[in-house]
């Protein structure tokens, strides 16, 4: 789901609105309560630019992961077969089939320290194989 800003303001808002009240009529000054809003507006606008950031940053893969259950791709082989975009389908075939490996089984729901374990690597290494294909389709599919 979209992050939607417009709405988590206006969350934002009526909470604060109610805490500000709750801490007036607990006699905190006025000077507090400012610098509390301002610490906590401050934390707001860093959420909203990491989900606005995670929003922006789907992927065609990640698409894919949400959009079709594919138990029938078992192998890289019918994972590449699966792929209907050309310039996606030629990226991929370039890339090698450890990556491939790791971008079959986070397709196939499992989580990376499994993953991390089936293919011999550490997580470390399969985060950063994920992040590097990413960035290539991402700068392919623009």
């Amino acid at each position: 789901m979209a992050y939607n800003k417009a709405k988590e303001e206006r969350k934002w808002r009526l909470w604060k609105e109610a805490e500000e009240k709750e801490l007036r009529s607990l006699g905190v000054s006025e000077d507090t309560i400012e610098q509390l809003h301002t610490h906590d507006w401050a934390i707001f606008n860093s959420d909203r630019r990491y989900y606005e950031k995670l929003q922006d940053a789907g992927t065609y893969l990640e698409e894919v992961a949400e959009d079709t259950a594919q138990p029938e791709t078992k192998t890289v082989e019918d994972f590449l077969d699966s792929i209907e975009n050309q310039e996606l389908y030629q990226l991929l075939i370039k890339v090698d089939r450890l990556t491939l490996q790791t971008v079959l089984l986070q397709l196939q729901g499992f989580p990376v320290p499994e993953i991390a374990k089936i293919l011999g690597m550490n997580e470390d290494a399969v985060y950063k194989r994920i992040q590097r294909l990413k960035k290539k389709i991402k700068k392919l599919l623009g």
